[in-house]
């Protein structure tokens, strides 16, 4: 699946670009778990290792990580790196989502 592909594989679309060596990913990792189960069925969250996946990465610019990126119809709406409280996230997702 391209990554044109996975932005538009549901109508809402989170996107983290993370790093297996990055502590600020390791501790996103139950924060981004968490809100998956609560957006079940309303977001889809893709997580890619951006040394796994150098050409999307560079294709959206990553500089730092994580990096999280939604798309709601495909479209771009929001982008933000770092880590960041779990109610943050969850806020700056569901101010955007469709439902």
């Amino acid at each position: 699946m391209t990554y044109d592909q996975m932005t538009r594989s549901a109508q809402n679309v989170l996107i983290e670009f993370y790093a297996t060596w990055c502590p600020h990913c390791r501790a996103m990792e139950s924060v981004v778990e968490q809100i998956g189960e609560m957006l079940d069925g309303q977001v889809k969250i893709v997580q890619l290792d951006i040394d796994k996946n150098t050409d999307a990465a560079d294709a959206e610019d990553v500089t730092g990580t994580p990096t999280f990126i939604l798309y709601c119809g495909g479209r771009k709406v929001w982008r933000e790196s770092g880590e960041m409280p779990g109610e943050v996230l969850l806020n700056k997702i569901t101010s955007h989502i469709k439902k």
